[in-house]
């Protein structure tokens, strides 16, 4: 990055999201800096981060101008090993949320298809039983919540959706560890190393998974788009759908767990208002829209510019990688009325960029949401009483993107 690129820009030498002190909680520093500087730039990240909800709608809305081509690269440069190891069997290629028109736009559309209301539908059941299941079988006493429910049932229940086997599950969990700190994170040569090598094993799986439905076409998601292709191959390749499976299993579970898991923190740390949404269950989905807008799952975003534009009165040249801070946005005051307030009951939370806007708004959010909900209506009846264990450290991977704790201890009560 030359100085001439960054002249009319601030900059802010002391912003690094990797930063223990942020990892642990980002949003002192997104609402000071939204204050004092709404656009700079980020040596750290060689990135131009973006902190006003405004701004950052405007970017969502602009496509053209905003590419999401960036959104799934390594923030940072990989090693030539593991960059040699990706490419000797991993070959993915943008089909959705790092997809641009006219590509994005055909591919999207037949996955609508297959994430639509009767699918969601169907799957309702389902999601009951598992989750009914996972907090069945919890005993009383300290549990973490994140590895008895909030974590198993999204891995499930998306593996159940693309149509993989039960029995591969706890593989394709192991595989889609630390992909997050491949590509949003600062990896260590050793863990590039580790994960590439993983990403080609769960790559390779994906394309084997696809061939077979090409074959034998079931009742899921992969099979409705192999459907698809076959009334019309140039509707969406079969390569196209590999790369749908391979994105949307990660996408499709990281993200649900960790979101769930900040609700019932946040809920559980404001005890009045766990005990309202137990009362009085139609509160659940207010629970959860403040949730996804006070701590959401996704605090940060990428795009990359395709011409030179102007963002919140900043020049950015072409070329310019944007950071684009969905905490800070979510916590606007020029928005959100009283933003660092948690609070259930309040009107303005449905506004919230958690999921998206425009042409990229989450496909899942409807799955998600559904999600979230029946886990919060079973706890809250089953274990209205739960607290948490106050002395616990939280902790979050070590990423610029994706926020959750990795546990969340609480004391579960024994039965009445």
């Amino acid at each position: 990055m030359t100085s001439a690129d960054t002249a009319s820009c601030p900059v802010h030498r002391n912003f690094d999201p990797l930063e223990e002190t942020y990892l642990a909680d980002p949003y002192p520093t997104m609402s000071a800096v939204r204050a004092e500087v709404p656009v700079f730039y980020s040596p750290e990240v060689d990135m131009w981060v973006v902190t006003r909800y405004g701004d950052i709608e405007s970017v969502f809305k602009d496509p053209g101008s905003y590419s999401a081509s960036i959104g799934q690269r390594p923030v940072f440069p990989l090693t030539d090993e593991a960059r040699e190891i990706v490419r000797g069997g991993f070959h993915a290629t943008p089909v959705m949320s790092d997809c641009d028109p006219p590509r994005h736009t055909r591919i999207r559309k037949h996955n609508m298809k297959g994430f639509s209301a009767r699918r969601t539908a169907v799957l309702e059941p389902k999601v009951w039983a598992k989750a009914t299941e996972l907090v069945d079988a919890i005993e009383p006493g300290r549990v973490d919540l994140v590895s008895a429910v909030t974590y198993p049932l999204p891995a499930y229940m998306i593996f159940t959706f693309i149509g993989f086997p039960d029995a591969d599950m706890d593989m394709l969990k192991r595989w889609c560890g630390n992909r997050m700190l491949f590509s949003w994170g600062r990896p260590s040569p050793e863990e590039q190393k580790d994960i590439a090598g993983n990403m080609v094993r769960y790559w390779r799986y994906c394309e084997d998974f696809v061939a077979d439905r090409a074959k034998n076409p079931r009742d899921d998601f992969t099979s409705d788009l192999v459907r698809i292709h076959r009334d019309d191959p140039e509707a969406v390749s079969l390569e196209e759908i590999v790369n749908v499976a391979y994105g949307l299993s990660f996408a499709g579970h990281e993200t649900t767990t960790n979101y769930t898991s900040n609700i019932i923190r946040r809920l559980l740390t404001h005890r009045s208002q766990w005990e309202d949404v137990c009362a009085d269950r139609e509160l659940v989905t207010d629970a959860i829209e403040e949730g996804l807008r006070y701590d959401s799952s996704i605090i940060a975003w990428r795009r990359i510019t395709t011409r030179p534009v102007t963002l919140g009165g900043v020049d950015i040249p072409e070329g310019g990688k944007i950071m684009l801070l969905l905490g800070a946005a979510n916590r606007d005051p020029e928005v959100f009325h009283a933003p660092e307030s948690f609070d259930i009951h309040r009107d303005d939370s449905r506004s919230h960029l958690a999921f998206g806007k425009g042409i990229h708004f989450c496909l899942g959010a409807a799955l998600a949401r559904m999600e979230a909900r029946i886990v919060l209506e079973l706890l809250a009846e089953r274990a209205p009483g739960m607290t948490l264990v106050e002395e616990q450290e939280y902790t979050f991977p070590a990423n610029i993107s994706f926020r959750g704790p990795r546990r969340l201890l609480v004391d579960w009560p024994a039965a009445t």
